[in-house]
């Protein structure tokens, strides 16, 4: 029936090429390209050893024990449901994008796919559907050809660059509206939910929002959306960057996500009573956000430069504390109708792969309410005046996360094992890089 649904798809929309996506570790696309005439007619194969790659692609020092010393195949299976075409290709091109399985039929675990849809099975068993809407930051930003310069913001369309903090600013939208129209129309293309855009307080930070959905539905439009918004500004030749603190003086951009669960019979928010009061497993799911975002966070702020975000004065979460429209908290809980009730998490940031924030989300709720997990009392002040609590490194982000047992069973022990083994290979290679910062005050000073 899949395979049927594919083919009326690209005859209808007359593809003649096929983009085969399997997202990896970071979040980046991996695959190839496949004629579609091709596309029905054979498997879809890929080494196992792309989803151990590091963002620099280079594998890992224990890639061998993860995936084998033979590199061997794992077998791609289109998803229907992520049919889209490519609007900013010259031919008619789809994408789709695969799950990836073992040679034993089984979900790959090193897969991040696959581990969103472990998480998404738990909930299932309990007769649970969690509800997600991301919010998406990120700058646009001049072309930069050398890093060792600075970034900073493009021209407008008046021709001059932004100066000054500019937030919810329709005008300084409009300097780059060929480039969010643009934006727009690709979005429409492809049937991204992608709903108010907003300018953030950084010069040239935008945010966009999804309408809510699926989480697994949700992670595909975020992961497209990204190349989406890259391939947009490329056109304007400018970029677009996810990264978590690209300036030093700009504050960070995040991936905030709102969840809330629904029972799966009923459709009702099982956050909520029927007299509209809160639900106590309401309170378990914070309680649950508390209790493992300090081993989660290695996968809300997945690279060195995440942590650059966790520092006072940044507008960035800097500790546990959750509380009611407080957006000084990482865990803040929106004003809403109690049909609507729901959490935000505020630690991820816009350069988390979309898969494992929402899948490790989630399942930090998911451990709270099957624990009974109670949270602390809702705090009422400015959170970022209290001690930083978070990891400030993301070595030390991974130490914490071994030692998560809880969070191995629910993620599955060979994934974390996978994703530490990747992300600390990215330290070791960052750590060997001298900064400007050092040559400036120790070159002869120490």
């Amino acid at each position: 029936m899949t395979t049927a649904k594919i083919e009326k798809w690209l005859q209808e929309n007359h593809i003649t090429e096929v983009e085969c996506l399997v997202p990896d570790m970071t979040g980046n696309a991996r695959g190839k390209f496949i004629p579609a005439s091709k596309f029905i007619k054979e498997d879809s194969r890929l080494p196992e050893s792309i989803l151990v790659q590091t963002v620099t692609g280079d594998y890992t020092q224990t890639h061998e024990e993860l995936v084998g010393p033979t590199d061997g195949d794992m077998m791609l299976e289109p998803d229907a449901d992520t049919m889209r075409v490519v609007p900013w290709a010259v031919d008619p091109t789809g994408q789709i994008i695969h799950d990836c399985y073992t040679r034993e039929g089984e979900l790959h675990p090193l897969a991040t796919r696959s581990v969103l849809r472990r998480v998404l099975k738990l909930y299932e068993k309990e007769g649970w559907k969690p509800i997600v809407a991301p919010e998406v930051e990120y700058y646009l930003i001049q072309k930069n050809l050398d890093p060792d310069y600075e970034l900073g913001p493009p021209v407008g369309r008046s021709g001059r660059r932004e100066a000054g903090r500019q937030s919810y600013s329709i005008d300084a939208v409009n300097e780059f509206e060929p480039i969010v129209e643009e934006m727009y129309d690709f979005c429409e293309a492809q049937e991204l939910d992608v709903d108010t855009l907003i300018h953030e307080s950084g010069l040239a930070q935008m945010e966009i929002n999804f309408r809510h959905g699926e989480a697994l539905n949700l992670a595909d439009q975020v992961f497209v959306f990204k190349r989406t918004m890259r391939e947009t500004a490329l056109r304007h030749d400018i970029y677009a960057t996810f990264m978590a603190k690209p300036m030093q003086y700009e504050p960070g951009s995040a991936l905030h996500i709102h969840q809330s669960v629904l029972d799966a019979r009923t459709g009702q928010n099982i956050f909520s009573k029927e007299d509209g009061s809160e639900h106590e497993r309401f309170r378990h799911f914070i309680g649950g956000l508390q209790r493992y975002t300090p081993g989660a966070i290695a996968c809300f702020a997945p690279s060195v430069n995440s942590y650059r975000r966790f520092a006072p004065d940044i507008a960035a979460p800097i500790n546990v504390h959750w509380g009611y429209e407080n957006r000084t908290t990482g865990i803040r809980v929106p004003d809403s109708k109690p049909e609507a009730r729901r959490v935000e998490n505020r630690f991820p940031g816009a350069d988390a792969n979309p898969y494992v924030a929402i899948a490790v989300s989630l399942a930090c709720g998911y451990l709270g309410m099957k624990k009974k997990l109670k949270p602390s009392q809702p705090h009422r002040g400015d959170a970022f005046q209290e001690p930083i609590t978070v990891a400030r490194s993301l070595e030390e982000a991974l130490r914490l996360l071994e030692e998560d047992s809880d969070l191995h069973k629910v993620l599955g022990k060979k994934f974390v094992k996978a994703y530490c083994a990747v992300k600390m290979e990215e330290f070791e290679a960052f750590n060997k890089v001298i900064s400007s910062w050092e040559r400036e005050y120790l070159l002869l000073n120490v």
